[in-house]
């Protein structure tokens, strides 16, 4: 190695025109947002309108000051380099919101998939519960079926018939009145 450089340690980046250049992606993605969100209200359309009337205003009536005569070149270039940054800005702000909207989507999917998950476990322990329900005595079973036993009990119809012919005496009609 006659200059003096070694092969185990890294070189230095080398200058070029593209160095300069470094930009913060993010940095520049905010700042297409803001300048696309501002071209679509309505005091961007206001103002622009503003300065066009008066553009077109002075270089037709102020004889003296004419910078643009009647074709009106200059605005016209001027037009064209707004739209020229105009539509890769609103591009790129797109793109940042398309790529919002999918990390949204797949938040969305998989927030689905849990409470999915979850209506499906709490679904199979409530078929549980009631397969569990369905073999157990209920109240009202049971208080029927002790119905239905003192009901066959010969002690409990003599107790009915008895009763029966005492309300039945007590309606019948006074044959002596």
């Amino acid at each position: 190695m006659a200059d003096g450089r070694r092969l185990d340690v890294p070189r230095g980046h080398a200058r070029t025109f593209g160095s300069f250049l470094r930009l913060n992606p993010d940095a520049v993605g905010r700042f297409a947002e803001a300048i696309a969100r501002f071209l679509g209200t309505g005091r961007f359309l206001a103002v622009q309108t503003i300065i066009v009337v008066l553009w077109i205003g002075l270089n037709v009536f102020a004889v003296s000051l004419q910078w643009d005569p009647y074709p009106f070149i200059l605005l016209n270039l001027a037009f064209s380099t707004q739209a020229a940054y105009a539509a890769p800005l609103i591009l790129l702000a797109q793109n940042r919101q398309a790529d919002r909207d999918r990390v949204q989507a797949e938040e969305d999917r998989a927030r689905a998939a849990t409470t999915r998950a979850d209506t499906e476990y709490l679904a199979r322990e409530l078929a549980a519960l009631r397969v569990a329900i369905g073999e157990l005595a209920t109240r009202d079973f049971i208080r029927g079926e002790l119905t239905r036993l003192t009901e066959d009990h010969p002690e409990d119809r003599e107790k009915k018939s008895k009763k029966k012919k005492d309300t039945a005496a007590q309606r019948a009609p006074d044959p002596i009145a």
